[in-house]
């Protein structure tokens, strides 16, 4: 058996972190290295999917829950305007294989192109 995600540490409460929603299924959170203005985590609290693509397979419709509490969530920290961003493999960044989704808002970063 594989050590358990950070994510699923923090769903366990072994990892301290800033929770903006939790149901049932979904937990988000305020990521710890922000790379914008808003920078909130959406993953679903069972660590069986590594990767967006998985979870679109395996459980379309938990997809589209990340999706919409995403969306509800930008609608609430940065006015309905945000970037959704999944990443897939180690050579594009994942570093935590449990999919989840960055939502990124409050404006680019400096340097950075839409």
């Amino acid at each position: 058996m594989s050590e358990p995600s950070v994510f699923e540490r923090i769903v366990a409460g072994e990892i301290p972190s800033t929770k903006v929603f939790e149901n049932e299924r979904v937990l988000g959170i305020r990521d710890i290295a922000p790379q914008a203005p808003v920078h909130l985590l959406v993953f679903p609290k069972s660590g069986e999917y590594p990767n967006v693509s998985a979870l679109a397979a395996a459980d379309p419709a938990l997809l589209a829950e990340i999706v919409a509490v995403a969306q509800q969530l930008a609608d609430e920290h940065c006015g309905g305007q945000y970037r959704l961003v999944f990443n897939t493999g180690s050579d594009v960044g994942q570093t935590v294989f449990h999919v989840h989704a960055h939502v990124l808002g409050g404006g680019l970063p400096e340097g950075r192109m839409a």
